[in-house]
């Protein structure tokens, strides 16, 4: 796993319990194409290839176009990649664990670059809301799934 950028100006780490295994957490979390489908900032993503490190993806977060690299792929465990866009670069991680029956799913994410220095404070929120946005929306879909 790549490590975020604790020295970022931008930087963010959280984590969630949910009521699914983790094969069902994996199967959402890395199927980029239906990000979409279960998150509401995303309008769209498309994996330019096959689900391994060095796969490039296109997407639209908050209407901000996005192409990131995956930088790792275990299966089960951990998926995370690093992209570019206004002058900002961030590194993204997610990993799952299972622990008593649930799956924890962490976030961890840096942004770094001219604007991040320059509007920190606004950025920093908003990737907090980001990244707890995302953990909300993954457990409802996992969750949702499992129930049926």
């Amino acid at each position: 796993m790549t490590p975020i950028n604790e020295n970022a100006p931008v930087k963010a780490k959280e984590s969630i319990q949910i009521e699914a295994s983790p094969e069902k957490v994996w199967q959402i979390l890395s199927d980029i194409n239906n990000w979409n489908k279960w998150n509401s900032d995303i309008q769209f993503a498309k994996i330019n290839g096959e689900l391994k490190a060095g796969t490039t993806f296109n997407w639209n977060s908050m209407g901000t176009k996005i192409m990131s690299t995956l930088h790792t792929v275990t299966p089960l465990h951990e998926i995370g990649w690093s992209g570019r866009t206004f002058g900002a670069f961030a590194i993204h991680n997610f990993k799952i664990t299972a622990e008593n029956g649930y799956t924890t799913v962490l976030i961890e994410e840096s942004m770094e670059g001219f604007l991040m220095r320059l509007f920190r404070g606004y950025m920093q929120n908003t990737l907090e809301n980001a990244i707890n946005k995302w953990l909300t929306q993954i457990k409802e879909a996992a969750e949702m799934d499992a129930a049926n």
